[in-house]
């Protein structure tokens, strides 16, 4: 994605991460990676952290809430700028908007606390459009995200993939591509095969 693609002026570095993308390991490391190398700064609600520890729980075999919750909780400590809690001003300021999901209002407060640029999500169509533009916000897939920020920031991007490999036992390069691809992030994985120089078929 190329920055005339955002709208409001340079590419966004300011991101309120959704649940459904801190849910997967891949993207949830991809982002907390690319924030440590400082080429976004990521954010998030604790009501985002407490959807995404119950859908842990709730999806993830012998994984209980109470785990799911101190992972996030860890992660909250490594990034401890990083969760906001909206107030009363932020909600009023969506006050008169419809939304398809009202669970995705306090999401959208939590990105007006942060003063983010993007909203990191995979479910584009809980975000409408005339709502995004007023609110000069812009929601994006993670796989759109990571491919722009592998064009702006290629060697930084470079090393948060490696970073993600080697933090995680046994994962290669081939196996976190897959988990890319797995995590609808295909056009990214396709961009870190040719970058680590493996085939196609990984």
């Amino acid at each position: 994605m190329s920055a005339a693609q955002f709208p409001y002026g340079a590419p966004a570095h300011v991101v309120l991460a959704d649940a459904n993308v801190l849910y997967s390991r891949v993207l949830r490391d991809y982002l907390l990676y690319a924030a440590t190398a400082r080429v976004i700064t990521v954010n998030w609600s604790q009501a985002i952290l407490d959807d995404v520890a119950e859908h842990m729980a709730a999806n993830i075999p012998g994984f209980t809430l109470q785990p799911a919750a101190y992972l996030l909780a860890k992660m909250t400590e490594a990034f401890p700028v990083a969760r906001v809690e909206p107030g009363p001003a932020e909600y009023a300021r969506l006050a008169g908007y419809e939304l398809p999901d009202e669970d995705d209002r306090d999401v959208m407060a939590a990105a007006l606390t942060a003063g983010a640029d993007v909203i990191c999500t995979n479910n584009l169509a809980h975000f409408p459009q005339p709502v995004m533009d007023d609110l000069k916000l812009v929601a994006m897939q993670p796989d759109d995200l990571f491919c722009h920020l592998f064009e702006s920031h290629p060697d930084a991007m470079l090393q948060v993939h490696r970073t993600t490999v080697q933090k995680l036992h046994d994962a290669t390069d081939a196996s976190t591509i897959a988990a890319l691809r797995k995590a609808q992030a295909p056009n990214t994985a396709s961009q870190v095969t040719r970058l680590v120089g493996l085939s196609p078929q990984g």
